[in-house]
C-alpha cells in the first residue's frame, strides 16, 4: 500500500467559541470521516487526520502574549502542519492509520481558570 491521504480538521472540532456551530461540524465531519474512509479503503490508501491550532500565515508580529499562551510558547507555523503530512504520507507514518492528530503546542491541553497567571475572564461581577 503506498498511497496516503491527510485530512485537515482543526481543533475547533474539538473546542468552540460562540457563534461558530458550523465551523466546529464540519471540521468535527472530516475527523469521523478520516476513520471511517481509514476502514473503507483498508488495503488500499492510509487515511489520518491533522488537527491544526493557531497557525500564523500572515508573518505578523504577534504579541508575547499570544506566544506564552501556548504552552510550547509559540504560535505554530505552516511548517508545522507540512512535515507531518510528509510524515503521515512516508514510510515512516506507514503504520499510522484513522487517526487525528492535534498539533497545536499543547494549547488544547491547557486548562485556564479565571485568576490564573493573571488571565480575567471577561464578565463583569
Amino acid at each position: 500500500m503506498n498511497s496516503s491521504i491527510v485530512n485537515i480538521a482543526s481543533t475547533r472540532a474539538f473546542m468552540s467559541q460562540r457563534n461558530s456551530e458550523s465551523y466546529a461540524a464540519s471540521k468535527g465531519g472530516l475527523v469521523a470521516l478520516t476513520h471511517a474512509l481509514s476502514i473503507s479503503l483498508k488495503g488500499k490508501s492510509r487515511v489520518n487526520c491533522i488537527s491544526p491550532g493557531w497557525i500564523d500565515v500572515s508573518n505578523n508580529e504577534i504579541s508575547k502574549s499570544d506566544k506564552l499562551q501556548h504552552p510550547i510558547e509559540r504560535v505554530g507555523k505552516p511548517e508545522d502542519i507540512a512535515e507531518m503530512v510528509m510524515f503521515l504520507c512516508s514510510d515512516k507514518g506507514s503504520f499510522i492509520d484513522g487517526e487525528n492528530i492535534i498539533i497545536d503546542g499543547g494549547m488544547s491541553k491547557l486548562m485556564i481558570y479565571h485568576g490564573d497567571n493573571n488571565w480575567k475572564y471577561g464578565m463583569e461581577e
